[in-house]
This record gives structure tokens, C-alpha cells and sequence, in this order.
């Protein structure tokens, strides 16, 4: 076994997980594009139940027809509908990106609030879209958990829940606040393209012998996935 597979006897296990991932994903870059903090709220509502490639194929056209808050708070229900319709339940997604678009501009003079306790009074936006705004857009400290973040933390047995808000308090525990943004970017990049929900890529997996997923890896052999 190569020096990259052994287990430091330096730092603890999560910690020895992000250091790792930094060397195998160097620069995390926020997969929606955007151009503003809003336009980045808008997308991440529109991620809900849709993969960021099929978002990014719909807000070019969404933000040329509206690109501020003021632009969204005024939209009609039956245009916006249409023009989202491809990210799936769309009909609650305008509602939420109308009422969300008003509550920016008439509460926070046009400008998306900086905190967690503010971002969760807009409609639609949970803690999820919260703290992907709080990290890309404010630099703070933020554990975006989503599907990929879940199955990565489980199979690493760096939490024993499925509740995305008990995993971000688990992960909180484990990593120093400045790891937090940027951790779990890589933790979801690494579920996004090598541990993967179906045939995860075990055997070409830079955290392959400090993963507990003894099924999946035994199965990866069986398949002898590179």
C-alpha cells in the first residue's frame, strides 16, 4: 500500500479525511453558477430535488429575464413557473423565490441578510440554501449537508443520523470551524463523483483504507472498479 493510503498516526481520523480530500480536490468551486448573492439563492432553491447541471442549464434564460431582487419580487407566478418548469416542482419553487425576492427587498433593503437567523425567514430557504450563501457569498464558517454529504458521512461513520441538521452538528463536533466551508464542499464533491450512491469508486478512493464501508469496498473488488 502506497504512502497516500497509510494512516497518519498524526492527526485524528476526520481530520486525516479532510487533509486528504484537500490533496485530491484542491480548489472546491461551487458548482451553480451565479453572478450575485441573490442569483446564487435563487439557484440554490432551484437545486432542491434537481441536480445542479439542470439548474445551470435553466438560470442562464431565468436571470436574463430576471436578474435583481426587485426583478424576481415583481415576476408573475405563470411566467416564472415556465421558465423553471424543467427543475421540478416548480409551482412551489416560484411561490418560494417570489416570497423570498419580497422579503429582500421590503426587510433588507435589497441586499441578502448575512446571518443564518435572517436567511431562515425567507421562504423556501432552510438550512441547506442558508449555508451555502453564509459560505460562498459571506466567508463564514458552513456545513452545507446535502444528499451526497449524508451518504459520504455515514459510509466514513463520521455521524450515526440521517437528519441533515444532527450531521451538521456531528461534523461541527469534528472539524475546526475553519474547515467547516470548505471540508464539506469536499465532502460533497467526493460523494458527487467517487463515493457515489450506486458503484462508488472504492478502489480509486483516496480515503479507501480509512473508510468502515466494508460492503461497498468488498463489492468494488468484485467488480474490480478502478
Amino acid at each position: 500500500m502506497d504512502q497516500e493510503r497509510q494512516v497518519s498516526r498524526k492527526l485524528p481520523r476526520p481530520l486525516e479525511i479532510i487533509q486528504r480530500l484537500e490533496k485530491a480536490i484542491p480548489e472546491p468551486e461551487t458548482a451553480l453558477h451565479h453572478k450575485t448573492p441573490f442569483q446564487l439563492l435563487v439557484a440554490t432553491i432551484l437545486s432542491a430535488q434537481c441536480t445542479d447541471a439542470r439548474v445551470n442549464r435553466v438560470t442562464p434564460s431565468l436571470f436574463q429575464r430576471y436578474s435583481t431582487p426587485d426583478d424576481f419580487s415583481k415576476a408573475g407566478l405563470a411566467d416564472l413557473e415556465a421558465v423553471i418548469r424543467s427543475t421540478g416542482f416548480y409551482k412551489n419553487k416560484a411561490k418560494n423565490i417570489v416570497g423570498c425576492a419580497r422579503a429582500v427587498v421590503y426587510r433588507f433593503k435589497g441586499q441578502v441578510p448575512g446571518t443564518m437567523e435572517a436567511l431562515l425567514t425567507l421562504p423556501g430557504v432552510g438550512r441547506k440554501t442558508a449555508n451555502v450563501v453564509l459560505g460562498s457569498v459571506f466567508g463564514k464558517p458552513a456545513l452545507v449537508v446535502d444528499t451526497h454529504v449524508r451518504r459520504v458521512a455515514n459510509r466514513l461513520k463520521l455521524t450515526q443520523s440521517n437528519h441533515p441538521d444532527q450531521i451538521e452538528i456531528d461534523l461541527g463536533r469534528l472539524l475546526p470551524k475553519e474547515k467547516w466551508t470548505s471540508g464539506a464542499h469536499r465532502i460533497l464533491l467526493h460523494g458527487r463523483h467517487v463515493c457515489t450512491a450506486r458503484n462508488p469508486h472504492c478502489l480509486a478512493c483516496p480515503l479507501f483504507n480509512l473508510c468502515p464501508a466494508e460492503a461497498e469496498k468488498k463489492r468494488a473488488a468484485g467488480r474490480g472498479a478502478l
